[in-house]
């Protein structure tokens, strides 16, 4: 039955890939094991389980660790996209789009010119 009320959960883990992911149901409670590619992708995670459960379900526990701690995601640009766009999505600020310029400085010459299919850090901040 708890399983049932989590499977949004368990179907985001698929969506993302989650590695070693491991789910068991035991006297009433969901216990999820995993690794997140990014602290992103957890966070993600997260929030399904709070818009299933609520604030601080009781009914789940969920070990979800992060294989890449040195970055916050992975973004691949989409036509259209600006790095304000980007920043807003996550982080919820478009100003923020300075900080992840400056992490692809490796790539970016003008935070103006992005182009589709650049693969971006989003830094932790």
């Amino acid at each position: 039955m708890v399983k049932a009320k989590y499977q949004s959960v368990l179907d985001l883990g698929e969506k993302l890939n989650i590695q070693d992911g491991k789910v068991e149901e035991a006297d009433g409670k969901l216990k999820v094991w995993g690794t997140a590619a990014t602290q992103y992708e957890k966070n993600l995670l997260w929030d399904a389980i709070k818009a299933a459960g609520g604030d601080n379900p009781s009914d789940i526990m969920a070990d979800i660790k992060v294989a890449d701690e040195s970055v916050y995601a992975r973004h691949t640009v989409a036509s259209g996209e600006t790095l304000g766009k980007i920043a807003k999505h996550y982080y919820g600020d478009a100003m923020k789009y300075k900080a992840i310029f400056e992490a692809n400085t490796d790539i970016l010459k003008n935070p103006d010119l992005i182009h589709p299919d650049q693969e971006l850090v989003i830094p932790n901040l």
